[in-house]
């Protein structure tokens, strides 16, 4: 289930262990980060992904409306 690279995994358990230290006074060790990491991922990553590819349709939607427009005044007047 580990989708992350180790680096970028031990990144996330320290930012982890640092909120939960300045909002809640909790000294977390690598095991309870991990756990915690693993859970919101678990969780929430299905629905981020799926949100991030409904934003990035959206984009894609409004550059394709831009790129029409943009090809039609490109247009010369006919006389």
């Amino acid at each position: 289930m580990n989708q992350f690279d180790e680096r970028d995994r031990t990144r996330m358990c320290d930012e982890i262990a640092a909120f939960f230290k300045e909002e809640h006074d909790l000294d977390l060790g690598v095991i309870g980060t991990g756990r915690i990491l693993d859970f919101f991922q678990e969780m929430l990553g299905d629905r981020i992904y799926n949100k991030a590819l409904d934003d990035a349709k959206h984009f894609y939607v409004r550059y394709a409306d831009n790129m029409e427009t943009d090809y039609y005044a490109l247009y010369k007047d006919v006389k």
